[in-house]
């Protein structure tokens, strides 16, 4: 068996995520934050500066909706170490809690054969204790070595719309903002503990099986770090306003690269974005997110 087709469209089973003040804490300082001067940012690094309330990064929205109680699906037979992070998106239906619980319901959407891998995409519905969605996310990831077989599962459920699904294309111009992060040589060691343990982000021959010189930096810290930039400048740092964003992972990033976020603004609350590291390599791409 390779891919599990029989997945597409069957909702797992639920299962409850918690998480506390320090874990919000830690996902902010594994996303840069505090990082270039430990003065700013305070809001989500510490719990107990005078005059300032803790809050949390949205893009924690993306772990907080990833189930971790239940029974965990095999989406086939493969090496783990073929399949990387290709896509991801979340909607925020209110702001994030700084602790809170959710129940978690995850279903694959879509199996589609891209030839060279196959791209699994999963959708998840976090609920609150009254059943009210407080976030949407889609998740894809690409199976390398899982193409090229011409079957393709898609069922697309669509709920709550997300953003990445409408035409993309670059803007002919400068962009409208333009924000420089340097990650850390540790970033990946520190991000991990997040919850995220895959070994491509940490153990050297485990990475060279997956055809990487070194361990990478993982798709969500990059996603994470993107997130910032996006609720800094389009947001004024007001968590409040940050509804939804859309990346394509295009290529992978090592720890320590500098990371410059190009930002659109383009219409009334929705904002164009590409991720490159210093050299000009685009590593996330088609970028969008909604704002108020």
């Amino acid at each position: 068996m390779a891919l599990d087709h029989a997945l597409v469209g069957v909702p797992g089973e639920p299962a409850t995520r918690s998480w506390d003040g320090t874990d919000a804490l830690l996902y902010a300082l594994g996303v840069g934050a505090g990082a270039a001067d430990p003065q700013q940012e305070l809001a989500f690094t510490t719990e107990n500066t005078g005059g300032i309330d803790q809050q949390v990064l949205p893009t924690f929205a993306v772990l907080a909706a990833q189930a971790r109680g239940g029974p965990r699906r095999r989406l086939g037979d493969f090496d783990p170490a073929r399949l990387v992070h290709a896509e991801q998106a979340f909607r925020l239906h209110r702001p994030l809690p700084v602790a809170g619980s959710v129940r978690v319901t995850s279903t694959v959407t879509d199996m589609l054969d891209k030839g060279r891998g196959a791209l699994v995409r999963t959708e998840s519905t976090a609920t609150d204790d009254d059943g009210r969605p407080l976030i949407t996310a889609r998740s894809g990831a690409f199976i390398m070595g899982e193409g090229g077989s011409g079957s393709v599962s898609a069922e697309r459920s669509g709920d709550h719309p997300l953003p990445g699904d409408e035409p993309w294309t670059r803007p002919e111009r400068e962009p409208d903002h333009q924000v420089v992060y340097r990650t850390r040589p540790d970033q990946a060691l520190l991000y991990r503990l997040s919850g995220d343990r895959n070994p491509l982000h940490s153990d050297p021959a485990f990475a060279a099986r997956g055809g990487f010189e070194r361990p990478i930096l993982h798709g969500l810290c990059t996603y994470g770090f993107t997130g910032r930039a996006l609720l800094h400048t389009l947001c004024d740092s007001d968590p409040a306003r940050f509804h939804a964003m859309y990346g394509r992972f295009s290529r992978p990033v090592l720890p320590g690269d500098v990371l410059v976020v190009n930002l659109w603004r383009d219409g009334e609350g929705r904002a164009l974005f590409q991720t490159q590291t210093e050299n000009g390599t685009v590593v996330i791409d088609r970028g969008v997110a909604h704002h108020s």
